[in-house]
């Protein structure tokens, strides 16, 4: 299977349906009334983590992806239908953020956990909306919204409790191996492992993830090796297992190099908690067993073998123990959960408050004057160019005292102002 934990990609959320502009047409009625329906609302654009998918590559291949638009409103008081919401399942752990600046969009940590990315434009309003007392026969109708598009940039970051970290070919995989359900590959020579390996461990009553990192070597914090590709994997473990190979000559060298490595790459990732282990035991000699126990006697190093199995319960329950620790301790820490009311997204929609609408500038940049806000924006988006429409905006305009303040700024009969991508004409009258 091919890995791929980063991708970029396109995404566009469907358009809001128009609202009909429709009349009453019926034998010996003579005043019909407006009857245009309202448009339906575009399909907005979700993520959703899956447990069950551990790779990006689906996003490498297709890079675009299109929410339904909302149909049409109709005559009869006929409403459009609703564009379906399309949803796009990433692995736990991935993140989304918007290419244009860098913002986090989204976290998914958990399986299930949804977050929507582009909202669907909201469908116009039909004319039947606007009859009043003063405007028997609106000739309008409102535009549906358009959707939202984002170049997005996905990366994944594995979520598992403890990182098994080294140098290449120290034994890593036959460790996971070894204490869960992982199968990676294994074999006699450096670099193995070219992508990351998950296994669930159970010990007692205690369950947990392990995370097999490719191996790391001096100078990956630039990129040497496989490099930053895989050090990013580790960020959200919470604890590491540095496994030494005893047959290596040098052991306290490369402890120290993986720990420069680790802390050069992110000061926080070298304060996690940590697990010595030394592996191969049992092709080292009794003088290299002994001088490791020297060496690092204040770390306390476990002494294991992946191969024969010596030390790997004593190992199992050293690791279960930090893991609970760290548990309690988060757990300790984490802040009392709001009410949901406080903890639900506020999701923009048109049409709501008229606090909402008066929250605008108004600008002249240059010979340009500019009108700008999140409501009056996509009500002038939404807004038709038939006459009533038209007027409608500008009723809209005076009451909140956008045309004053244009007036003000030198804006005269005929000159032009521009809401969002909108350009329209000032009016005196």
């Amino acid at each position: 299977m091919y890995f791929c934990d980063e991708a970029e990609i396109k995404v566009k959320s469907g358009n809001g349906g128009n609202g009909a502009m429709s009349f009453r047409r019926e034998k010996y009625i003579d005043h019909g009334g407006p009857n245009g329906g309202n448009g339906g609302d575009g399909g907005s654009l979700i993520f959703e983590g899956d447990e069950n998918i551990n790779t990006l590559v689906d996003f490498v291949s297709k890079k675009h992806f299109n929410a339904p638009s909302g149909e049409n409103g109709m005559g009869r008081d006929m409403y459009g239908r609703k564009g379906e919401d399309l949803i796009l399942k990433v692995p736990v752990g991935t993140i989304v953020k918007d290419k244009a600046d860098g913002k986090l969009l989204a976290d998914l940590t958990f399986h299930g956990q949804r977050a929507v990315i582009v909202q669907g434009g909201r469908g116009g309003k039909g004319n039947a909306n606007f009859k009043s007392s003063t405007r028997q026969a609106p000739d309008f109708a409102e535009l549906g919204e358009p959707g939202q598009e984002k170049q997005l940039h996905l990366e994944l970051k594995l979520i598992a409790d403890v990182a098994i970290v080294g140098y290449p070919n120290v034994g890593k995989s036959t460790l996971i191996s070894r204490i869960s359900n992982a199968r990676p590959k294994i074999a006699d020579y450096a670099f193995t492992t070219l992508i990351p390996n998950l296994g669930d461990v159970k010990v007692g009553e205690t369950d947990f993830v392990v995370a097999d990192i490719p191996g790391l070597i001096e100078g990956a914090h630039e990129g040497k090796g496989l490099g930053i590709e895989f050090l990013k994997h580790i960020e959200r473990t919470k604890i590491l297992v540095h496994v030494l190979d005893a047959t290596h000559e040098d052991m306290k060298g490369e402890h120290k190099k993986l720990n420069r490595e680790l802390k050069l790459y992110s000061p926080a990732l070298a304060k996690k908690p940590q697990l010595l282990v030394i592996n191969k035991i049992d092709s080292a000699t009794i003088e290299t067993l002994a001088k490791a126990r020297k060496d690092f006697r204040l770390k306390k190093p476990l002494l294991i073998s992946g191969v024969t199995g010596d030390g790997i319960k004593e190992f199992l329950y050293a690791l279960k123990d930090k893991v609970v620790a760290f548990r309690k301790k988060e757990k300790k820490a984490a802040p009392k959960p709001k009410p949901a009311s406080e903890t639900e997204p506020m999701v923009f929609r048109p049409h709501l408050e008229i606090p909402e609408m008066r929250q605008y500038s108004v600008k002249k940049i240059g010979e340009e004057y500019v009108v700008s806000g999140r409501r009056i924006e996509q009500v002038a988006v939404m807004t038709s160019t038939a006459r009533g429409g038209l007027m409608r905006l500008f009723d809209i305009l005076k009451k909140i005292g956008a045309y004053r303040e244009l007036h003000r700024l030198g804006a005269r009969e005929g000159d032009k102002f521009r809401i969002g991508k909108k350009v329209f004409e000032f009016r005196e009258d």
